[in-house]
């Protein structure tokens, strides 16, 4: 936004020095970003943020000079000789949340020429062109008051009625850049009963546009939703300093004052005459009112600021106060502040005027009350468990592709989240599940020739449905041989279910978490139950997954659970029992067993059956090789017993050791070695 030194001068008294006040605007918030000497006068060019489009006018920012200098604003003087009345024009509007306010004039008997060598400065100076004189007034109350007008050629339209509506599809304008434009239903339109004359808010049409031969005019000045001039902007690749102000709000009561500001300048400078004036909609705003406590201003900014003051600034900026009490003032929010809307704001107000500069640098003595995030701290507490176990992290994007999910024959239910608008076919939907990305990741890390490789992520999975959900889940891969060091030399452990399996139970067991138990559907695959709900799942990709991945000659074995199902079974209360006064006894037993046999249920089976002095029973070895029949496989389990009483004797420890040997026998058939 360009403004200059002496048109600010038209509404305020400015007693100091252009560079000075280039550094006061800036202090204040309309940061000056360049100020050029030009023509005998200043042109500042002012950085304009996006909440607050006032300052898109020589008047709004005349009203933030007069109240940083102290001095007062001055009014225009808005008259015409001519009196309008009523004519025959109607106006429609077919949706008035598109355009909530319209309004023509009717101005008749102009002569168009160029413009008085004044106002082409002006303009030139703010970086607009000069047309002529009909156009440059419309452009320099744009600039002047911050509301758009547009400017029709009146022979070239139907007289009977104007119509603000949506485009139809197909429809075509010719606007005034010389283009063609194919319009949509997004595109809201200014037309008569034959056709479309202008892009609302945009850019006029070509055919009405007002030239030297015109001498008749309708001078429209309008409100329209600020969304609808971005689409109809967006839709027609057009924009202007009309739209860029639409876009940005408008105020209602400044509507009618710039269309007879125009008129005026039109009376004076084209010889005009105005006939007829009709509007259509609500040509008022509602005024906003907020109550302000100096003492809650001072408690904010830290000093205490006089009432006095603060009244001073409010009012000085546009605001109308009242005294509702001692400490409290009633703001009467001005139209023209769309961005104010609670008593902060306003403290805001204050402060960037008195000057940030002048409040003293201290660091506030804040308390904070800090309630813990339990999910957070036990997300926390997964991942340093799962370094320690040494998993490495990893973080895949939440988009993907939907040919690589349906190629990778992962099983996740119904179709995925789709995007509306996907930047690119590799990111179409949200993520089901973990284990396509995991998947490729370790896809990467086996081609950059690692030989093991251990990744975990918890990050949230996209869930569909009538209202499509987000849920926090963990999920593990694993692939390759370990290698590492015992004091017999090298040892080697590939990867496999039984690896993922005792990462959960490492991660069940310190979360406090009881009746875990893994189910087995197939060989190469397991559901992860709590407490007979199922949580998760493991298994081995297949081929099908493999050769998506590009995965060849290595097995891949993945978990994934759900963490917001998880943590509903986290008990994080640890109970401590003394250590044992009496020690215990070990005893082994080993044997071999067929190899559909569940271990599970032999462990659940001996923890029965060794009551009362069974105290812990656990796999010390397992092992498949040549001196064991195919189809069998051999077991050695170690079992602790133990009294708190005393401490047991053979007599008492061998026959229960017998009775476990025998159950297995029994039960289990299997032959003890």
């Amino acid at each position: 936004m360009k403004v200059t030194y002496n048109w600010l001068k038209d509404f305020v008294d400015i007693k100091i020095p252009a560079r000075e006040l280039a550094d006061k605007l800036t202090m204040a918030g309309l940061e000056v970003v360049s100020l050029e000497e030009k023509a005998g006068d200043f042109v500042f060019e002012i950085e304009i943020t996006s909440n607050r489009p006032d300052w898109l006018s020589i008047l709004g920012v005349a009203r933030e000079v007069a109240t940083l200098t102290n001095s007062k604003l001055k009014n225009l003087d808005l008259k015409i000789k001519t009196k309008s009345a009523k004519g025959n024009l109607k106006i429609e509007i077919e949706d008035k949340a598109d355009c909530p306010f319209y309004s023509a004039r009717i101005i008749k008997n102009l002569k168009v020429a160029p413009s008085p060598e004044w106002i082409k400065n002006r303009l030139e100076l703010v970086g607009c062109r000069s047309v002529n004189n009909v156009v440059d007034i419309t452009n320099y109350v744009l600039f002047e008051l911050g509301q758009p007008l547009h400017a029709f050629d009146l022979d070239k339209l139907n007289p009977e009625k104007i119509i603000v509506r949506r485009a139809k599809s197909g429809e075509k304008i010719s606007t005034i850049d010389g283009t063609e434009s194919i319009l949509s239903k997004d595109v809201l339109v200014v037309a008569d009963k034959e056709k479309v004359s202008a892009v609302a808010g945009v850019m006029g049409g070509k055919d009405t546009e007002v030239s030297f031969a015109s001498k008749n005019i309708l001078l429209e000045a309008a409100l329209f939703n600020p969304i609808i001039i971005r689409r109809s902007r967006q839709a027609i690749g057009k924009a202007s300093e009309s739209s860029y102000r639409f876009e940005r709000g408008i105020d209602l009561d400044m509507v009618t004052r710039a269309s007879l500001r125009a008129a005026q300048l039109l009376e004076e400078y084209c010889g005009a005459e105005e006939v007829s004036f009709a509007l259509s909609g609500l040509n008022k705003s509602k005024e906003t009112k907020i109550d302000l406590d100096i003492a809650y201003a001072s408690k904010i900014l830290g000093i205490n600021l006089a009432i006095a003051k603060v009244r001073q600034i409010l009012i000085g900026l546009g605001f109308k106060i009242k005294q509702k009490s001692r400490n409290i003032l009633s703001i009467g929010v001005p139209s023209f502040r769309q961005d104010v809307k609670q008593a902060v704001d306003l403290v805001e107000e204050a402060a960037r005027v008195f000057g940030f500069e002048r409040i003293s640098n201290s660091v506030p003595s804040v308390k904070p009350d800090v309630a813990p995030n339990m999910q957070r701290s036990l997300v926390s507490d997964i991942k340093n468990m799962l370094v320690g176990l040494g998993l490495s992290e990893a973080i895949t994007y939440s988009l993907i592709d939907k040919p690589g999910l349906r190629n990778s024959g992962f099983e996740f239910g119904v179709n995925p989240v789709s995007i509306m608008n996907p930047l690119s076919q590799e990111q179409e939907v949200l993520r089901p599940t973990l284990m396509l990305g995991l998947g490729r990741a370790v896809s990467f890390n086996l081609n950059q020739k690692q030989e093991f490789v251990s990744l975990f992520e918890i990050a949230n999975i996209f869930k569909a449905g009538t209202e499509p959900k987000e849920e926090l889940s963990l999920g593990i891969a694993l692939s390759g041989v370990k290698s590492f060091f015992t004091g017999a030399g090298l040892a080697k452990d590939e990867a496999n279910l039984l690896n993922i399996k005792g990462i959960f139970e490492t991660i069940f067991k310190r979360l406090g978490i009881a009746g875990y138990e893994f189910t087995g559907q197939a060989a190469n695959f397991a559901d992860i139950c709590v407490q007979k709900e199922k949580i998760g799942s493991m298994l081995c990709l297949g081929q099908q997954a493999l050769n998506s991945l590009g995965i060849k000659n290595k097995d891949v074995f993945i978990g994934e659970l759900s963490l917001d199902k998880l943590f509903s079974f986290v008990q994080l209360n640890k109970k401590f029992a003394p250590l044992p006064k009496y020690p215990g006894i070990t005893r082994d037993i080993s044997f071999i067993l067929k190899d559909g046999v569940s271990v599970k249920e032999i462990l659940i089976l001996l923890r029965e059956k060794g009551e009362p002095f069974l105290r812990e029973v656990k796999v010390a070895d397992y092992y498949k090789g040549k001196q064991i029949p195919s189809g069998w496989r051999g077991l050695t389990l170690s079992c602790l017993y133990a009294s708190g009483e005393r401490t047991l004797t053979e007599k008492e420890i061998q026959p229960a050791h017998d009775l476990l040997c025998a159950s297995l026998t029994q039960q289990f058939e299997v032959k003890l070695r």
